[in-house]
C-alpha cells in the first residue's frame, strides 16, 4: 500500500485524534533497522510501514504503522525494539547530550475480539523518572462501509473482507447468505467508483486498493471457492477493473469504450453462473438491465 501513502493520513487522524488536512507532505522512512547484539552480531527489526508527515509549518511527525492478524503477545516488544533502534539511528549528540525522537506507533488488528484492547501502552522506567506513551489500536471489525467511506479511511478497504471471514463456511454453502456478501461488495465497488468520480481518490489509489483487496481475498478465502470467485468477480466489474484513462476526468460514460461493454458482459455471464442476482450484477458492473438482457 506504499503507493497509497497519502491515504494513510485519515487513518492517523482516526487513531491519534489528529487533524491533518491531507495537504501535508508524507515521506517513507526505512522500515528496517539493525539491533546490536551482545555477541557483536546484528538482528534485523522490520515494521510494516514507517513514514514522516511534514506539516505546513515544517513540523516533522514520525509514525510507524503495524498490521497484525491476531494478538500474539509480542507486538509491543517488536514495536519498542524498532522505534528505539530507529531513534538511536537518527539521534544527535551535542554538548555531551544524546537527543532521540521516538516515533508514534499504531497497530491495525485485522482480527479482534472482546479481549483486544483499544489502546496499548509502553512504559519506560528511567533514572530520571518514568516515561510512557500510548500505542492506539485500530480494530478492523469496528468499521462498516459507511465508516470507511464517510471518514475517508480508504487505506482500510483491502482488509474489509476480514469482517466476513467467520462466515465464509456459511456463505460457501448458503446461496442466499452468499448473495448478501455479493451485495455488500457491489456497494463496495460502487462507492469506490463514486470516490474516484468525486476526486476523493486518484486512479492509482483505486488500482492499488483493488489489487490489495483481491490479494487479501485470495489468501484468506482460498478454501472457499464460491466465496473467492464471487467476490473476485464483483470486484472485476466495470467499476473496478478499468485502467486509468483520461475519460475518468472528463466525465465520459465509463466503460462504453474499447471493448469494456463486452468485457462487462463476460463478467456478468460468469456471475450469473454463480447464481448472483441481476440486481447485484447491474450494481457491480453498472450494466443496465437492457444490456444484461443481451446475454
Amino acid at each position: 500500500m506504499n503507493d497509497c501513502l497519502p491515504l494513510v493520513i485519515p487513518v492517523i487522524n482516526e487513531a491519534f485524534g489528529k487533524n491533518y488536512t491531507g495537504r501535508e507532505r508524507i515521506f517513507l522512512n526505512p522500515n528496517e533497522h539493525y539491533i546490536n547484539q551482545q555477541d557483536g552480531g546484528e538482528q534485523k527489526r522490520i515494521t510494516d510501514s514507517a513514514f514522516t508527515i511534514i506539516t505546513d509549518d515544517g513540523r516533522r511527525d514520525k509514525y510507524i504503522f503495524e498490521c497484525q492478524s491476531t494478538a500474539d503477545g509480542t507486538i509491543l516488544v517488536r514495536i519498542f525494539e524498532y522505534i528505539m533502534q530507529e531513534a538511536l539511528d537518527s539521534g544527535e549528540v551535542s554538548n555531551n547530550q544524546l537527543t532521540v525522537t521516538v516515533s508514534n506507533a499504531t497497530v491495525l488488528f485485522l482480527r479482534s475480539n472482546d479481549n483486544t484492547p483499544d489502546v496499548m501502552k509502553i512504559v519506560i522506567n528511567t533514572p530520571g523518572g518514568t516515561v510512557d506513551f500510548d500505542v492506539p489500536v485500530i480494530k478492523m471489525n469496528s468499521y462498516t462501509l459507511d465508516d470507511i467511506f464517510g471518514k475517508g479511511l480508504y487505506f482500510l478497504l483491502p482488509f474489509y473482507i476480514f469482517n466476513f471471514e467467520k462466515k465464509f463456511a456459511i456463505y460457501e454453502k448458503d446461496k442466499a447468505e452468499r448473495e448478501k456478501l455479493m451485495e455488500e461488495y457491489a456497494e463496495f465497488s460502487e462507492r469506490l467508483y463514486n470516490a474516484l468520480m468525486d476526486r476523493k481518490i486518484f486512479e492509482h489509489h483505486r488500482s492499488t486498493i483493488l489489487g490489495m483487496s483481491k490479494s487479501v481475498l485470495r489468501k484468506i478465502a482460498a478454501k472457499f471457492k464460491k466465496v473467492k470467485t464471487g467476490v473476485d468477480e464483483i470486484m472485476g466489474g466495470r467499476i473496478l477493473d478499468y485502467p486509468g484513462r483520461k475519460e475518468y476526468y472528463e466525465g465520459i460514460e465509463y466503460g462504453k469504450r474499447e471493448g469494456m461493454l463486452e468485457k462487462c458482459l463476460e463478467i456478468a455471464h460468469e456471475l450469473r453462473g454463480l447464481g448472483v442476482s441481476d440486481t447485484i450484477i447491474c450494481k457491480a458492473t453498472r450494466l443496465s438491465q437492457e444490456e444484461l438482457n443481451m446475454l
